[in-house]
Parts: C-alpha cells; structure tokens; sequence
C-alpha cells in the first residue's frame, strides 16, 4: 500500500496558486482512477483506491502547508506505512515550471511544508515529487508568488509539471522509484 501525498494550503482560498501543486496532482490522480478525496480524517482530506493494482491512499493535509507533517503522522501510523511506500509531492521555486525532480531522500531546502514533514517524521528518507513553479521576478515578495494569483502565461507550464508529477507517481508504483527518476529527472 501506498500513502501519496500532496502539499497544499485548503483549496477553497488556494486552489489557483502555485502552492498547491501537490494538491493539483492528487486531483489529477483521482480523476483518472475515480479515487475521491472527500473524507475527512488525518487532519486532511483522505480517499483509498487502486493505481496499478496497488492499494492507494490519496492525502491532502488540510492543516495548512506549515504543518503537513502532522497530517502525515496521523496517516502513516494509522495505515502503518513504511516509508518507503510514502510519496510526498510538492512545489519547488528552484525548478523551472512544467519540469519537476524525484529524490528518494534529502533536505527540506526552503520549504516549510517539507520542514514539517521531516521534523515530524524525524527523517529524511521517503519519496519526494518536485514540481517545479521557477522563482518570481527580482521585485515581487515570495509569499505573493507562492500563494498569489497566477498569470495566465504561466498556467500551461504550471499544468504540464502537474502532468508529469502524475506520471512520475504512476511510475513509482508500475515499477519502483528508481525507473521514475531515470525517466523524468
């Protein structure tokens, strides 16, 4: 079984920001295998199905993005999910929109959402999807960029990095973690 995860800030205020990438990708994955996500438990909203023949658990934390870790926690303990079946998706500032990265471990870098995750679970080592959003122009505040309206320009890039982030976890469970980031990093 796997817990995928997707970062994110409660969507009725969010869902149109570069933020909320992780939660764009756990959309994109439920619409293509009927998954809901519209029960609320963990401290987010939950649904479980089948990708690829293996049993899922979408997430989106509801508890805003500075505190995801303890909605995963909640999650991991519960379902008893070792982290190597744990795949945690959101936004990076240092990827270019419509690219994104897989790691199977590393740092947080700037993002709070992925401190909390880290401290929380005390460790490193699980699966991350990166989507890249670029950085905003040299006068505009960061916060602004992050959860501020996006541009039209920039929403086709924006929507492809989605794409490929659910291809990216599609990979992971057909075949394993390594095949994915030999085929989109």
């Amino acid at each position: 079984m796997y817990l995928i995860v997707g970062l994110g800030n409660p969507e009725s205020d969010y869902s149109k920001t570069r933020h909320n990438m992780g939660f764009n990708v756990i959309n994109k994955l439920s619409e293509k295998y009927g998954i809901e996500v519209n029960k609320s438990k963990f401290k987010g909203l939950v649904g479980s199905g089948i990708i690829e023949n293996e049993k899922v658990i979408l997430l989106k934390p509801q508890t805003f993005m500075n505190l995801s870790g303890e909605s995963i926690i909640e999650a991991v303990n519960f379902y008893k999910i070792t982290l190597e079946n744990l795949i945690v998706i959101y936004d990076d500032i240092d990827i270019e929109p419509g690219n994104i990265r897989i790691r199977k471990n590393g740092s947080a870098g700037t993002h709070n959402g992925m401190k909390s995750v880290i401290n929380i679970l005390n460790t490193e080592e699980f699966t991350r999807i990166r989507v890249g959003i670029g950085k905003p122009k040299e006068n505009m505040d960061m916060i602004s960029y992050v959860i501020g309206h996006i541009q039209e320009e920039d929403i086709e890039n924006l929507n492809k990095g989605v794409e490929i982030a659910k291809e990216a976890v599609i990979e992971i469970i057909k075949n394993n973690v390594d095949s994915a980031m030999n085929k989109f990093n």
